[in-house]
């Protein structure tokens, strides 16, 4: 790979267009969500499978722009296996990445993700980096709200 950081960016970027990781069905799926991005047509369906509190496995099928299916591929090679918790602190970490906001990845193995820091140079790219996180953190709110609803009536 090259040493050059924009050069960097595009071969990841490529790479993960080209052969994107993640985009089979699951035959055990307990949570799905879908997202759009009216203003370039990108979609994704994610599907999760969790136990516990952690992604046992999961589904990412992004059709769209090259940073869209690039950034859901990324978001399957770095957050299958990680806790609940830990996938929120991931996504919150691309979102400041994305915008050039301050983040503290201590402990986060990124991946490529490091690479999206590029998008900044292109903002109505942004939200097609986001598409595939903020589908993500949809689907683990409505796992958490719906364990909220199970342990209140159960109390």
């Amino acid at each position: 790979m090259s040493e050059n950081p924009d050069e960097l960016y595009r071969e990841v970027i490529l790479d993960h267009y080209r052969s994107p990781r993640g985009r089979h069905k699951l035959n055990h799926v307990d949570v799905d969500n879908e997202g759009s991005n009216p203003s370039c047509g990108d979609e994704v369906e994610i599907q999760v499978a969790i136990e516990g509190d952690i992604v046992k496995e999961l589904s990412v099928s992004c059709v769209g722009c090259a940073i869209s299916v690039a950034s859901g591929s990324m978001l399957y090679e770095v957050i299958k296996g990680k806790s609940i918790t830990d996938v929120k602190k991931i996504a919150r970490i691309v979102k400041a990445l994305l915008k050039g906001e301050e983040y503290d990845a201590t402990g986060v193995d990124l991946g490529d993700l490091d690479v999206l820091e590029g998008v900044q140079k292109f903002p109505v790219r942004i939200k097609c980096a986001l598409l595939s996180w903020v589908t993500l953190i949809e689907a683990l709110e409505s796992v958490e709200e719906q364990r909220e609803v199970k342990n209140i009536t159960t109390e």
